[in-house]
């Protein structure tokens, strides 16, 4: 039985700061907040240098040091590949500004980011000797979790809203989750989780309520910093629904710090949410630490539609520690985004990693984001999951083929 070389301590609470052991199943702690995996950074940083991740393998697990799995036999892989980060230069001419990247997350397993939370989520579920998991979802993570947990021969319950997109639905069921759509939105769906756990005997892996999907989503940032020689970019736009990869890269960042492999400068973070569903905005703007639950959630980008996130504290901290700020962009924007991407770059986003595009365009011209700084977006999945809106015209191979047309096609 191998054993991973792993630095993990102790948990902690968010909020208070209360350790507890690890090594043990945690959700949410006593006082209702998100548990942090600490690690024994002297001790890593003395076993592990830069030039050890020459020869390792392109994928997530080659940061296995900053992970919290032991044992080698209890990692769930379905091929984590590290994402490339794509250069925008004819949106850059266009938008007159400075650098602009594009991680695309679609390439992971299940077309979206959510795999690098559930890998590790179901890897500690399975090292802890968890039998059966639930969440609500509005979609990616759902299916990524089904997929990760036929993987590793756990059952599986799901809870959608019943306007989640069909295709992630299919998805989910079609990879062996007992699958559900609830007449409400994810906070609802989060509530049946909560309140069936003692009937259902499963476990709440809901976002943030159970302490090792950030750690997953950590990798964003560790994988960032590699890619970019240890360097971080002046502002990373992230699509905010939950939250979890923006407060994972923060713990990312001060991680690397820790043990000298990047130094003190940090990207300003934006949080990019949707105006029918802004609650982190909301909060950022009126100061507070904590969001109000957002009445009516709606738009297009089913990912950001979350009414309320468990972790909006670490959230808006690491936007206001970062000197960034939370935006919120229309639908009408996020559309246009999403077309005018695939059209000038031949990049296909997702709507919520069009919402990041959408809200870089729109704070160039407010001039929160200077016009020579370095932009990094996230495309958090595949586009080939959403509708895509697009002309397109038919031809009759019983007529003439008339080219006079054909050419006139704009």
């Amino acid at each position: 039985m191998e054993e991973f070389p792993t630095f993990v301590t102790h948990l902690e609470c968010s909020y208070t700061g209360k350790t507890y052991p690890a090594d043990q199943l945690h959700g949410l702690s006593e006082a209702g907040k998100p548990l942090l995996v600490r690690y024994d950074l002297d001790a890593l940083s003395k076993a592990i240098n830069k030039e050890d991740l020459i020869g390792r393998l392109p994928e997530l697990w080659r940061y296995r040091e900053f992970l919290p799995v032991r044992r080698s036999e209890n990692v769930v892989r379905l091929g984590e590949l590290v994402t490339p980060l794509l250069p925008a230069n004819k949106l850059q001419q266009e938008y007159g500004c400075g650098e602009i990247l594009i991680k695309d997350e679609g390439r992971l397993p299940t077309g979206s980011f959510k795999a690098r939370g559930l890998t590790m989520a179901v890897s500690m579920a399975k090292e802890l000797g968890v039998e059966c998991m639930a969440m609500p979802t509005n979609g990616n993570a759902g299916a990524a979790l089904a997929a990760y947990c036929s993987r590793a021969n756990i059952e599986t319950y799901v809870f959608c809203p019943e306007d989640t997109p069909r295709v992630n639905v299919e998805e989910i069921a079609f990879q062996g989750a007992k699958t559900f759509l609830a007449n409400g939105f994810i906070n609802d769906c989060g509530r049946i989780v909560g309140e069936g756990k003692e009937t259902m005997g499963w476990f709440d892996t809901s976002t943030l309520k159970e302490p090792y999907r950030i750690e997953g989503k950590k990798t964003m940032g560790l994988e960032l910093a590699e890619q970019l020689g240890w360097e971080v970019p002046d502002v990373i736009l992230y699509p905010t629904g939950g939250g979890t990869g923006l407060i994972g890269m923060w713990k990312a960042f001060d991680e690397l710090e820790a043990i000298g492999w990047i130094g003190s400068k940090r990207p300003r973070m934006v949080a990019v949410q949707a105006d029918g569903c802004a609650p982190i905005v909301k909060a950022f703007e009126e100061g507070t630490r904590h969001a109000e639950l957002w009445q009516d959630a709606h738009t297009i980008a089913a990912g950001i539609r979350v009414p309320a996130a468990v972790g909006d504290f670490l959230i808006l901290d690491a936007v206001r520690d970062s000197g960034g700020f939370a935006v919120a962009v229309s639908d009408e924007a996020i559309n246009a985004a999403h077309q005018h991407c695939a059209k000038t770059e031949g990049i296909l986003l997702c709507p919520e990693g069009a919402a990041t595009l959408a809200a870089l365009k729109q704070e160039l011209t407010t001039g929160r984001i200077k016009k020579d700084e370095k932009v990094l977006l996230f495309n958090c999945a595949t586009g080939l999951k959403y509708p895509m809106v697009s002309d397109h015209y038919t031809i009759d191979l019983n007529q003439p083929i008339d080219y006079d047309f054909i050419r006139t096609v704009d």
